[in-house]
């Protein structure tokens, strides 16, 4: 069982009805976790939220790019590029945060992929893995060290965030069970691999519930 403290955080990933089924972007299961993640919520002191916040025609949907296909591979100018069915479209309502997410103290909702000539996974970076968000900024002026980490998508945009919350200094911990992955070939095998290399724990949620 993990010891909480006033310098935790609770960082919540796109919990967003596009990424639920349903959705434009369905993870499956991804309603699921629902009912934990209010439960966690409720455990901390400090809570904060990312939103996937696309313009039109943004550089990661295939729809933007003639003759792709959703899923496919591109070679971006700031790197390989995942293609995605339009989703999280900015003022629509599979954009919006899931009614059923019940965080009323969360103190901050970071919205990010809001540049339409680059995608950001990460709560930190943009994907040309240089570009703040100023989420770092902002934890280190609050004088929040430790992070836990659930949400949308397990092997994306919380394997991105994690990484590089651990990069930038910050202790990060993944709570598995309050996760669903894309599944993409290999994607989360490939994640679990990067968690060990970055010295990332990958805990279930009864460690930090009573």
């Amino acid at each position: 069982m993990f010891q909480l403290h006033p310098t935790d955080a609770l960082l919540l990933i796109d919990l967003q009805p596009d990424f639920m089924p349903g959705g434009a972007l369905a993870v499956t299961g991804g309603d699921e976790i629902l009912p934990l993640i209010n439960a966690l919520a409720a455990r901390f002191d400090h809570v904060l939220l990312t939103q996937d916040w696309h313009p039109p025609h943004h550089i990661s949907f295939a729809s933007t790019h003639a003759d792709a296909h959703p899923y496919q591979q591109i070679q971006a100018p700031y790197g390989p590029q995942t293609l995605w069915p339009d989703h999280c479209l900015q003022h629509t309502p599979g954009a919006a945060l899931h009614p059923a997410l019940d965080t009323p103290h969360a103190e901050l909702i970071l919205r990010k992929g809001i540049r339409k000539d680059i995608d950001s996974y990460s709560a930190f970076l943009e994907n040309d893995h240089t570009t703040p968000t100023g989420l770092a900024g902002y934890l280190r002026e609050r004088g929040l060290h430790r992070l836990f980490l659930a949400g949308l998508a397990y092997d994306f945009c919380v394997r991105f965030s994690a990484i590089d919350g651990k990069a930038l200094g910050f202790e990060t911990i993944v709570i598995e069970d309050a996760c669903r992955p894309v599944n993409l070939p290999n994607s989360v095998a490939e994640t679990n691999a990067a968690f060990a290399a970055a010295g990332i724990p990958r805990i279930q949620s009864s460690a930090v519930l009573p």
